[in-house]
């Protein structure tokens, strides 16, 4: 698959899983997690010309789908992720959750999604 047709996967089934998770009666499987994660190792594989594909995503117009991608862009691009998850963390709700505790992980050293 070509990098945009990994990105693609990555933000389409982040935005998936999201939609899944706010439905009430929601399917407890998460088949849209595996896939985005599946594309991430993807991308992660192809090293920093992978990691520069996702970056895109930093100016996509859903907050969970730019949130979600610069978690894993956190060691690679400090600056600019921190950035869009401390704007998240200012809103509310689920993304809002996620990037607050995004940053408290990296700010104890606890985060690991990415080689170093």
């Amino acid at each position: 698959m070509t990098l945009e047709g990994l990105v693609r996967e990555f933000a389409e089934n982040v935005a998936a899983q999201t939609d899944a998770i706010l439905q009430v009666g929601a399917d407890p499987e998460d088949k849209h997690g595996d896939r985005y994660l599946s594309a991430f190792d993807e991308l992660r594989a192809r090293g920093n010309e992978g990691r520069e594909a996702l970056r895109v995503l930093l100016k996509h117009p859903r907050m969970d789908v730019r949130a979600t991608a610069v978690a894993f862009l956190l060691r690679y691009r400090t600056a600019e992720a921190r950035a869009v998850l401390e704007e998240a963390a200012r809103g509310e709700g689920l993304v809002a959750f996620g990037a607050q505790l995004t940053l408290k992980g990296w700010d104890e050293g606890d985060w690991d999604l990415g080689p170093e």
